[in-house]
């Protein structure tokens, strides 16, 4: 088969980038096609991205006026209806805020759809920036999304197969565009079992006096987040609670709310910005627990990621990490999003005796194991299987 890979855009490197990513690893010979791509904004990632064969859109190619799409996001239809796809036997969308999965492929040609979520802004969700507070943006964008969403709906009937990140996801396909999906959640990378739960961390642990609890545990005397810094991502949430709580708080992640957050955060909080693969490895294997507020996050591949290394997650009840974070068993849940019911959360983790803190780690290792990318290829080979006829 010939195969194309259609994303978003490549100007920042998250949680969707990395199923583009291991998608490429499963086709290695496929084509990359995206809205606009600029490998300096990628940070650490780009060596990832570097050699890849990428084709941009028109739009894309368009100096300084590519850095706009926000404002000029009505060219939306006008961006994936320019490419052809003739040529290809497959072609799989990696689709979110900019929704290419509006691309026209032609029979043939068999175009699966992968779903991060609908554009939120479209739909009522929280976006990073909150752009209804003035008014004549808010005039303009209404009116625009107005449009936005009918062509957002009337192209959901182009792709012949919808795959979901989650059950979450599912739901909002199936309420927006009244397409039934197949939920295939994304992939994540976790280190071999060996390096997390190793001969030290399991002989230490279970030492402890059984009254102890994990915040004695002086190797784990801090806690991280890996988001993007962004309104709907609510990490001034975690910074009062920090505050409040003389938590050592580490942030790994840039963006547009970084110069706010900075300058709301006390001496415990402490900004990584961007970091490779190998130093998050290390910060997360000293980490306590992974702490995470974002409201209606879909699936959230970060606090899974972390999960692989051995860490709790104390999360914000929303959207879909219930379909991950079981409150009391590889972590907690709370449901109020401010800093108090997060401390409470932290508290009680820090309270667990050392056997029951190493039984949270242990489970949250077990979760993670269910979104290898060996799992995820499968999954797809499986799907493209059933559903691809020569």
């Amino acid at each position: 088969m010939k195969i194309a890979l259609v994303h978003d855009q490549l100007c920042e490197f998250g949680g969707a980038e990395r199923v583009l990513v291991t998608l490429k690893k499963i086709f290695p010979s496929a084509d990359v096609y995206t809205s606009t791509f600029d490998i300096n904004a990628l940070g650490a990632h780009k060596d990832i991205i570097n050699n890849w064969h990428v084709q941009t859109s028109w739009f894309g190619k368009i100096p300084i006026i590519n850095r706009f799409y926000s404002p000029l996001r009505f060219l939306t239809p006008l961006i994936w209806e320019s490419f052809d796809f003739s040529k290809y036997d497959l072609v799989i969308s990696s689709s979110g805020s900019w929704m290419c999965k509006g691309i026209i492929t032609k029979k043939p040609t068999i175009h699966i759809a992968y779903i991060h979520h609908p554009p939120r802004y479209l739909y009522g969700y929280e976006t990073a920036i909150e752009w209804q507070k003035y008014w004549l943006i808010k005039v303009y964008g209404t009116i625009l999304n107005h449009f936005l969403r009918i062509w957002d709906f009337n192209s959901s009937k182009r792709a012949d197969y919808y795959i979901a990140n989650s059950e979450e996801t599912k739901r909002r396909i199936e309420k927006f565009y009244r397409r039934e999906a197949t939920v295939i959640y994304p992939p994540v990378n976790i280190p071999p079992a060996s390096v997390i739960l190793s001969k030290r961390s399991e002989s230490k642990d279970p030492g402890h006096d059984s009254s102890a609890n994990a915040g004695n545990d002086k190797e784990r005397t801090f806690y991280i987040t890996v988001s993007r810094l962004a309104r709907a991502k609510h990490v001034d949430i975690l910074i009062n609670a920090a505050n409040k709580y003389n938590l050592n708080l580490k942030i790994v992640g840039t963006g547009r709310d970084e110069k706010y957050l900075r300058s709301i955060a006390g001496p415990t909080v402490e900004f990584l910005g961007n970091v490779t693969d190998k130093q998050l490895a290390n910060v997360y294997q000293n980490a306590r627990a992974f702490l995470f507020s974002s409201v209606n996050e879909e699936f959230g591949i970060a606090p899974v990621e972390a999960m692989g290394y051995g860490l709790p997650v104390i999360a914000y009840k929303s959207g879909g990490l219930p379909e991950t974070v079981c409150d009391g068993v590889n972590g907690y849940l709370f449901d109020k999003l401010s800093p108090e019911p997060l401390i409470e959360k932290i508290k009680k983790l820090e309270s667990l005796p050392a056997d029951k803190y190493l039984a949270m780690r242990k489970a949250a290792r077990k979760t993670a194991e269910q979104f290898t990318e060996e799992k995820f290829e499968k999954r797809i080979k499986e799907f493209i299987k059933t559903h691809y006829h020569a």
